[in-house]
């Protein structure tokens, strides 16, 4: 668990920032107009200390070196998310923003220090000409990157460029005898936000949404659309380790679910006066019954939107309680192509919420409150969590909710901790279950690909009993057969090689349909969606009813 979370907190971090920025940006304040003529009267402190610098150092120095290095440092006595970006670091950050960036069009990981092709997006660059999934890239133009201990942005930054510019690429291939060279031509690759939309039981449709960008609102209504032809009467929404993204594309999300004048969110700064954001009436998605799934990963436009139907008593909140990051920045252009981001504002749930965390103790106090929480058991246990009275809001209909730093659920559910065992831990470390099933796949494709379905792959590897074969694979890898072990463990070691198998052919339609019968946050979401489980206050009290057994 550990592990996970070492890698999910950068990306938090970097990623939940985009949604405070595109709400600054949607604040109508150009920087251009507001912050030119900004001036500190007269030559401050900073510009006195540097010009002496300049003019009577005993040695030779860069002072824009020095002023690029002091700008951080200044930045971290305001709060977490004011940040300065270098000019190099912009376009990186613009790709981010829009959603999409220019380069090859395939999906790769690094595996024993092979550069593996997982996923060729169709339609693009790589799959006009040729490039196929299960093909080892050792070649970048002039660049080995086979058994080089490669790392992953040095592959990003080899295999992305400018629109239309070219980049040579060495495949090795199975079957092939030689090395093949592709010349690819670099064209705009969209980065998609919905992982997945399908019906998980005859009334019952999820989506799954990895972040939001400029294009999730479309992405996100043409899984509504498919599901609700399928039949769709409810939908679960999974929000879990959701950073962010777009303000546009969640407060588009939300409007399809209230009604005209209904509240999304407010913001307010002591420089920024009050902005509020209410439903249009589009309400498309009015008639379906609406879960979402939260998680300490869920950020910023995730808890605006999780924030929005709770409070609203629109929809019901599943899972465990967001990460809290409500503040809103503005990015203002500096003259060298840098930029500041600046936070102006913060932003309040309907209800008057402010989701924010603290960061009173500094900055590294703040990055390290979700170890805290694991470490106080808050993933366990829903009552370690304590708010002050006045922290206390309501919602439309009286229900209690709470401010102070993330958005509570309704239902609460624990982290699972069911299947683990020191056997399961010591493949997991190792990364042993997900380089089987990418060296299952490439070794089977042949045959794989002939199954198109989740429940094909399910009962095709139970029948070529892929367990047994994993395990004496583990055993070559020094992790011996643990009876023991297994025998808590079997159920989720199993499950995780055959989704990850059918995702190395079929991607995520394979993938997420397998993984739920080890999903105990989804299972639960999906009985209390059969239940229609409501949420009501009675007597001050949340409680949770059942309107099969209302009197």
């Amino acid at each position: 668990m550990n592990k996970k979370i070492t890698i999910l907190i950068p990306l938090l971090i970097a990623v939940s920032v985009a949604t405070g920025i595109l709400i600054g940006n949607l604040l109508n304040r150009n920087s251009q107009t507001d912050f030119v003529g900004l001036k500190i009267g007269g030559q401050n402190k900073i510009s006195e200390i540097l010009s002496y610098i300049d003019q009577g150092y005993v040695d030779s120095v860069n002072t824009s070196d020095i002023i690029e290095k002091t700008i951080p440092e200044i930045l971290k006595n305001l709060d977490p998310h004011t940040s300065y970006i270098p000019p190099a670091d912009m376009k990186e950050v613009q790709e981010e923003m829009t959603g999409k960036f220019s380069g090859i069009g395939v999906q790769f990981s690094i595996m024993e220090d092979t550069v593996r092709v997982i996923e060729v997006i169709s339609g693009g660059p790589s799959s006009k000409v040729g490039i196929l999934p299960g093909d080892r890239i050792v070649k970048v133009n002039d660049s080995i990157i086979a058994g080089v201990a490669v790392v992953n942005t040095t592959v990003l930054n080899l295999l992305r460029g400018d629109k239309d510019t070219k980049v040579l690429v060495g495949i090795i291939r199975n079957g092939a005898e030689k090395e093949l060279d592709f010349e690819i031509t670099r064209g705009d690759i969209p980065i998609n936000s919905i992982d997945i939309s399908y019906m998980i039981d005859a009334e019952t449709g999820f989506i799954k949404i990895s972040r939001f960008a400029n294009k999730t609102y479309n992405e996100f209504m043409d899984g509504m659309v498919k599901i609700r032809n399928a039949g769709a009467k409810k939908v679960i929404i999974d929000l879990r380790q959701n950073p962010g993204g777009s303000l546009v594309a969640v407060l588009q999300m939300v409007d399809e679910f209230l009604g005209k004048g209904e509240p999304i969110l407010y913001t307010e700064g002591v420089n920024q006066a009050r902005k509020t954001y209410n439903a249009s009436g589009s309400e498309t998605w009015k008639d379906f019954k609406l879960y979402v799934m939260i998680d300490e990963f869920s950020a910023s436009a995730s808890e605006i939107f999780a924030g929005a139907m709770q409070d609203n008593d629109r929809g019901i909140i599943i899972g465990r309680r967001s990460f809290g990051k409500g503040l809103v920045q503005e990015q203002i252009p500096l003259s060298d192509g840098s930029a500041l981001r600046l936070t102006v504002a913060r932003f309040y749930t309907p209800s008057g919420r402010c989701i924010q965390s603290s960061y009173e103790e500094g900055n590294d106090k703040y990055y390290d409150n979700i170890y805290t929480r694991f470490h106080s058991m808050e993933q366990l246990v829903a009552d370690s969590v304590h708010f002050a009275d006045s922290l206390r809001y309501t919602t439309k209909s009286g229900r209690i909710v709470y401010g102070g730093g993330g958005i509570m659920p309704d239902f609460f559910v624990p982290i699972d901790t069911t299947g683990n065992s020191d056997y399961y831990n010591s493949i997991y470390r190792k990364g042993l279950i997900y380089t089987f099933a990418y060296a299952y796949a490439d070794e089977h494709r042949k045959d794989l690909s002939g199954l198109t379905e989740a429940d094909e792959f399910d009962s095709y590897l139970d029948r070529k009993n892929v367990l047994e074969e994993f395990l004496n694979y583990a055993a070559g890898k020094g992790i011996p057969r643990d009876n023991a072990g297994l025998k808590s463990s079997s159920l989720i070691i199993q499950t995780q090689l055959k989704a990850y198998i059918a995702r190395n052919i079929i991607g995520e339609e394979g993938f997420y349909p397998i993984i739920k019968k080890i999903d105990n946050m989804l299972l639960k979401a999906i009985e209390i969606s059969k239940k229609d489980l409501l949420v009501e206050n009675i007597n001050g009290t949340n409680t949770i009813k059942d309107p099969a057994q209302a009197n």
